[in-house]
Protein backbone atom coordinates (compact mmCIF):
# COMPACT_ATOMS: atom_id res chain seq x y z
CA UNK A 1 0.00 0.00 0.00
CA UNK A 2 1.37 3.42 -0.97
CA UNK A 3 2.55 5.70 1.80
CA UNK A 4 0.36 8.38 0.19
CA UNK A 5 -2.76 6.30 0.74
CA UNK A 6 -5.07 8.02 3.26
CA UNK A 7 -5.33 4.78 5.27
CA UNK A 8 -1.55 4.73 5.63
CA UNK A 9 -1.58 8.36 6.77
CA UNK A 10 -4.28 7.60 9.34
CA UNK A 11 -2.11 4.73 10.59
CA UNK A 12 0.86 7.11 10.85
CA UNK A 13 -1.24 9.52 12.88
CA UNK A 14 -2.32 6.76 15.24
CA UNK A 15 1.10 5.18 15.63
CA UNK A 16 2.94 8.45 16.27
CA UNK A 17 0.27 9.75 18.64
CA UNK A 18 0.57 6.51 20.61
CA UNK A 19 4.35 6.82 20.63
CA UNK A 20 4.16 10.39 21.97
CA UNK A 21 1.79 9.37 24.77
CA UNK A 22 4.02 6.42 25.61
CA UNK A 23 7.14 8.63 25.65
CA UNK A 24 5.44 10.96 28.13
CA UNK A 25 4.11 8.13 30.32
CA UNK A 26 5.42 8.43 33.87
CA UNK A 27 6.86 11.87 33.16
CA UNK A 28 5.76 15.25 34.49
CA UNK A 29 5.53 18.72 33.03
CA UNK A 30 8.68 19.50 35.03
CA UNK A 31 10.46 16.57 33.36
CA UNK A 32 9.55 18.10 30.02
CA UNK A 33 11.02 21.45 31.05
CA UNK A 34 14.27 19.83 32.18
CA UNK A 35 14.82 17.14 29.54
CA UNK A 36 15.83 18.39 26.12
CA UNK A 37 15.54 14.95 24.50
CA UNK A 38 11.98 14.61 25.79
CA UNK A 39 11.14 18.01 24.33
CA UNK A 40 12.67 17.14 20.97
CA UNK A 41 11.03 13.73 20.85
CA UNK A 42 7.55 15.00 21.68
CA UNK A 43 7.81 17.93 19.29
CA UNK A 44 8.85 15.63 16.46
CA UNK A 45 6.14 13.05 17.12
CA UNK A 46 3.42 15.71 17.26
CA UNK A 47 4.80 17.23 14.05
CA UNK A 48 4.49 13.86 12.32
CA UNK A 49 0.89 13.45 13.49
CA UNK A 50 0.07 16.84 11.99
CA UNK A 51 2.01 16.23 8.79
CA UNK A 52 0.20 12.94 8.23
CA UNK A 53 -3.14 14.68 8.86
CA UNK A 54 -2.30 17.44 6.38
CA UNK A 55 -1.50 14.80 3.75
CA UNK A 56 -4.98 13.33 3.88
CA UNK A 57 -7.20 14.87 1.19
CA UNK A 58 -9.95 17.19 2.45
CA UNK A 59 -12.70 14.99 1.06
CA UNK A 60 -11.29 12.04 3.01
CA UNK A 61 -11.02 14.17 6.19
CA UNK A 62 -14.67 15.17 5.77
CA UNK A 63 -15.62 11.51 6.30
CA UNK A 64 -14.33 11.76 9.88
CA UNK A 65 -15.74 14.92 11.47
CA UNK A 66 -14.84 13.63 14.95
CA UNK A 67 -11.15 14.23 14.22
CA UNK A 68 -10.08 17.83 15.02
CA UNK A 69 -8.23 18.15 11.71
CA UNK A 70 -7.59 21.88 11.85
CA UNK A 71 -6.24 21.67 15.40
CA UNK A 72 -3.93 18.77 14.55
CA UNK A 73 -2.62 20.45 11.41
CA UNK A 74 -2.42 23.84 13.12
CA UNK A 75 -0.29 22.38 15.91
CA UNK A 76 2.09 20.92 13.34
CA UNK A 77 2.35 24.28 11.61
CA UNK A 78 3.00 26.06 14.88
CA UNK A 79 5.75 23.61 15.86
CA UNK A 80 7.41 23.78 12.44
CA UNK A 81 7.17 27.51 11.81
CA UNK A 82 7.52 28.76 15.37
CA UNK A 83 10.15 26.24 16.41
CA UNK A 84 12.04 28.85 18.44
CA UNK A 85 9.05 29.68 20.66
CA UNK A 86 7.50 26.30 21.45
CA UNK A 87 5.24 26.70 24.47
CA UNK A 88 5.97 23.65 26.60
CA UNK A 89 2.68 24.04 28.48
CA UNK A 90 0.76 23.70 25.22
CA UNK A 91 2.94 20.80 24.09
CA UNK A 92 2.40 19.01 27.42
CA UNK A 93 -1.36 19.60 27.29
CA UNK A 94 -1.46 18.32 23.72
CA UNK A 95 0.37 15.11 24.57
CA UNK A 96 -1.25 14.45 27.93
CA UNK A 97 -4.83 15.60 27.27
CA UNK A 98 -5.48 15.91 23.53
CA UNK A 99 -3.61 12.97 22.02
CA UNK A 100 -5.37 10.30 24.11
CA UNK A 101 -8.72 11.53 22.72
CA UNK A 102 -7.29 11.61 19.20
CA UNK A 103 -6.01 8.06 19.65
CA UNK A 104 -9.48 6.89 20.68
CA UNK A 105 -11.03 8.54 17.61
CA UNK A 106 -8.40 7.09 15.28
CA UNK A 107 -8.71 3.60 16.73
CA UNK A 108 -12.38 3.66 15.73
CA UNK A 109 -11.51 4.26 12.05
CA UNK A 110 -8.08 2.70 11.49
CA UNK A 111 -8.28 -1.01 10.82
CA UNK A 112 -6.08 -3.18 13.03
CA UNK A 113 -2.79 -4.16 11.44
CA UNK A 114 -2.56 -7.66 10.11
CA UNK A 115 0.22 -9.63 11.76
CA UNK A 116 2.01 -12.11 9.56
Amino acid sequence: MSRHNPEVRLRHMLDHAREAVELARGKTREDLANTRLLQLGLVRLVEIVGEAAASIPREQRAKYPGIPWQDVIGMRNKLIHEYDTVDLDILWDTVSAELPDLIMSLQAIVPPEAHE
